[in-house]
């Protein structure tokens, strides 16, 4: 759901991204089938999620749509934050947007071969429709919890979250500028991972 996220927390290694990239599609002990890097990657993803899970910016969030998403809320919340990530990326980032995209697709591309079969599935639309880019406006939100709502056990709740949102939009970005800065330095320090900030002081503890 949070594609954008994970991808700008894996850093530098094209093989961790990968890794990363796929980390919800390998199960249990199968990332034992992929190369050390990738290997990083896929417990990276897992360790992200357990940070954001668990933070305590991330539970003040999931309340706002818990009354209806219940247990459903962090992926709201995970969709967010891709969201808000777009449209504050030239706070984090050296790299402009486009570029990253584009380097990120082809990156996919070279490691098509041992990718999962579910994620060769739905790879060449994630590319060509951009899906990261869907994520920019309110409107593509929505549209992503409509579809989702079809294809994936995620209630239909959009007119819900679409209210939420209207309401609580800066309260819900503002929380997010708190957090990023957290999972940053996070996987920076405890996983050695590699990021190329726009502003470093990013990293000093507040």
């Amino acid at each position: 759901m949070n594609y954008l996220a994970h991808i700008f927390l894996s850093g530098t290694d094209n093989e961790v991204v990968i890794g990363n990239f796929i980390g919800d599609y390998v199960k249990g002990n199968e990332y034992y089938n992929y190369s050390p890097a990738i290997i990083k990657g896929i417990l990276l993803h897992r360790h992200i999620d357990s940070f954001t899970d668990s933070h305590k910016i991330v539970l003040q969030g999931k309340r706002y749509f818990a009354p209806k998403y219940h247990k459903y809320a962090g992926i709201i919340i995970d969709i967010l934050y891709d969201h808000f990530l777009i449209v504050n990326w030239e706070k984090y980032s050296v790299q402009p947007l486009e570029e990253f995209k584009e380097n990120l697709f082809k990156n996919l591309n070279n490691y098509y071969n041992i990718l999962p079969e579910r994620v060769q599935f739905f790879l060449p639309s994630f590319i060509k429709n951009d899906w990261i880019e869907i994520y920019r406006t309110v409107d593509g939100i929505i549209n992503v919890l409509i579809r989702m709502s079809m294809r994936t056990t995620l209630p239909d709740h959009t007119l819900f979250a679409k209210e939420v949102l209207r309401k609580y939009y800066i309260q819900l970005q503002s929380e997010f500028l708190i957090y990023f800065p957290d999972i940053i330095r996070y996987v920076v320090k405890q996983h050695g991972i590699t990021i190329p900030l726009k502003d470093n002081t990013l990293l000093n503890e507040h």
